[in-house]
């Protein structure tokens, strides 16, 4: 049954459907497509803290979420109370997303909202993940089998009290039952579950590994022995959730670590770009090991105002007149093209002017287009372009410029002063983006975001409204201490002038090369 089929089929229904969804172990491309698909259709999606609040971004418009999330020292919401809050919804005749950390079948309590779905005559569909006793020692470098050292494993839970774990947990039969043993939830219990582990067989030098937050930014592992384990806990002030792995397997991650070897891991980058061009840049972050949270401050889009479409129309109109077409952004390229379908206007029409870009990548969407540019300055910007071009402008000829309204000056006034007249077109308009992330926001206020990646001048200013707008009054001591990554010099003179120290810039002003810049800048600081 297709997509369509299934939303007819829910559409004729007087009640939701509720999908009980393993969202994995933190890292939101561990969830499954199938998990993915539930998120994507539901009205609402209720959630606790073990699954990545980025996989939210997923939802629909409109889409509510609440969330029901354990923290150590309290309960927000009882599990009786989830369990009656997701017949209600469905009761409604919303499709509902219960979204788990992890496997919902494992330590999960799915049993108990599935009895109760069943119970009201709620159709449910229970969405397997990828469990955090296996994905999290894998993000450690620790494989929980080998063929040398562990042909099997026990997965065993280690959050109740002490005379609860002697009820639940056999241990003279647990203790020596598989090679590897994966405690979840044990952290607070780490001395007594050691003590009973040496106690019922185990050799008090048994590797011992325990490893917070897998797969995330936050990760971090500490290893140690049975008969040690406690005592490095507390002296590293070692915090829940954790994923205890006890077995020989523990000993792999001298060799096998992975994760944490790569260049930006424990490093979360705010990325500030549009949203519709942040995710070159958050796959590249993701790629080496950090965690990008996007919030988008600036909203792209084309002029909406009659007088200035019909003033763009005019000046595209008049294709055969043109000398020059000088691209300064990819953006420019993109809404050209947008503007020239729009108006019915034939790019041949423009075949008398020859096309500059500024950068390498407004030079590729034009290639993408079929259209090779004339001239690339080795400076990416409007100063590189003029000293290019200087030697071919001549007074007299005509100059386009498809822009942003928020464009410089420079361009446009360096070439009037040569005697080339120059037509500025304004294909977008470039606007404070109006829709925000709480979760960045949180993070922000606690501190938890450890660089905060600038693409143009706009971005800076941006953020800073957004942020006195979102009750920080003093964004700039928010961000004190904060690593801040300009693309180039002049948004780098614009953090300044707004007081923010800038402490990474590429040597080019490109995408590439403020990634690589951060990497460079990580390892220095690691060293």
């Amino acid at each position: 049954m297709g997509y369509g089929e299934e939303k007819a089929l829910a559409d004729e229904r007087d009640k939701g459907i509720v999908y009980l969804v393993g969202a994995g172990p933190g890292d939101p491309k561990l969830i499954t497509v199938r998990g993915l698909e539930c998120l994507k259709r539901s009205d609402v999606v209720v959630y606790d803290r073990l699954a990545s609040p980025r996989l939210l971004r997923h939802l629909k418009p409109g889409a509510e979420k609440i969330y029901v999330g354990k923290l150590p020292d309290r309960h927000t919401m009882k599990q009786e109370e989830i369990n009656q809050l997701l017949v209600d919804l469905a009761l409604q005749g919303k499709d509902v997303t219960r979204l788990k950390g992890g496997d919902p079948t494992i330590f999960g309590r799915v049993g108990e909202e599935a009895e109760l779905l069943r119970a009201n005559g709620i159709d449910f569909e229970i969405v397997p993940g990828i469990t955090s006793a296996i994905a999290v020692p894998a993000y450690a470098g620790i494989p929980v089998t080998h063929r040398d050292l562990a042909s099997s494993l026990s997965i065993v839970t280690g959050h109740e009290s002490p005379d609860k774990l002697d009820k639940s947990i056999h241990w003279d039969k647990v203790t020596n039952a598989t090679g590897t043993l994966i405690f979840l939830m044990g952290v607070a219990k780490i001395g007594y579950i050691a003590e009973q582990l040496i106690r019922h067989g185990k050799k008090a030098d048994t590797p011992v590994a325990l490893i917070r937050w897998g797969t995330r930014v936050e990760q971090r592992t500490i290893v140690g022995t049975l008969e040690s384990i406690e005592r490095i806990v507390k002296e590293a002030n070692f915090q829940p959730p954790a994923v205890i792995v006890v077995g020989d397997v523990v000993l792999q991650r001298e060799k096998l670590q992975w994760y944490e070897r790569k260049p930006l891991f424990g490093v979360r980058v705010l990325v500030t770009r549009a949203r519709s061009q942040a995710s070159e840049l958050a796959d590249w972050i993701e790629e080496l090991g950090g965690e990008p949270c996007e919030y988008p401050v600036i909203d792209i889009r084309e002029p909406s105002e009659p007088s200035k479409v019909q003033a763009l129309r005019e000046a595209l109109e008049q294709a055969e007149r043109y000398d020059w077409i000088c691209f300064t952004s990819v953006n420019g390229v993109d809404y050209f093209f947008r503007w020239l379908r729009r108006f019915g206007i034939d790019i041949r029409r423009f075949n008398k002017a020859r096309m500059t870009a500024v950068g390498p990548k407004t030079a590729e969407a034009l290639a993408d287009r079929g259209l090779a540019v004339e001239e690339l300055p080795a400076k990416f910007q409007a100063e590189g372009l003029l000293e290019q071009l200087e030697s071919e402008l001549v007074p007299g000829q005509i100059a386009l410029l498809p822009r942003g309204d928020l464009a410089r000056e420079v361009l446009p006034r360096e070439l009037e002063a040569r005697g080339v007249q120059a037509v500025q077109a304004d294909v977008y308009e470039t606007a404070l983006a109006d829709t925000q992330d709480d979760q960045a926001l949180e993070w922000i206020r606690e501190r938890q975001i450890h660089v905060v990646a600038f693409t143009s001048s706009s971005t800076v200013t941006n953020l800073l409204e957004i942020l006195r707008r979102n009750g920080i009054d003093d964004p700039v001591a928010a961000l004190s201490g904060v690593d801040i990554a300009s693309i180039g010099p002049l948004t780098s003179q614009t953090a300044a002038a707004a007081g923010l120290q800038v402490t990474i810039e590429p040597q080019e002003a490109t995408i590439a090369s403020l990634v690589e810049a951060m990497t460079q800048h990580q390892a220095s600081k690691r060293d």
